[in-house]
């Protein structure tokens, strides 16, 4: 591992690759609705990060895979930490849509 490694984050590309292998997984934009209107993952639900203790109403099971991801990989990092605390115990933070290499909905 090359000291440049040490500052890149989570790979959208390969969470999406995860996110599709697992079983029950959620896709969770952070993102605010203006954003997500812009373009966002196919599949996923959007919960922006200011309103993300309302995620029990949409992901009852606490065990269920969740990917979070945001523009930019920092406000999802923020989503993981807090859904962590709320109990969930299978959050991962992968990254921004901005490095995301394929098409986007609209």
């Amino acid at each position: 591992m090359g000291i440049f490694n040490l500052f890149r984050g989570p790979d959208i590309n390969q969470g999406l690759k995860e996110f599709r292998s697992a079983a029950n997984a959620v896709l969770l934009d952070v993102r605010t609705p203006q954003e997500y209107r812009e373009g966002h993952l196919p599949g996923n639900l959007n919960v922006p990060l200011q309103t993300i203790g309302d995620t029990a109403c949409v992901v009852s099971e606490k065990a269920a895979p969740i990917f979070v991801y945001c523009h930019s990989g920092a406000r999802s990092g923020q989503a993981a930490s807090v859904l962590a605390q709320m109990g969930y115990s299978n959050v991962k933070n992968i990254g921004g849509i901005v490095s995301y290499t394929g098409k986007v909905v609209r």
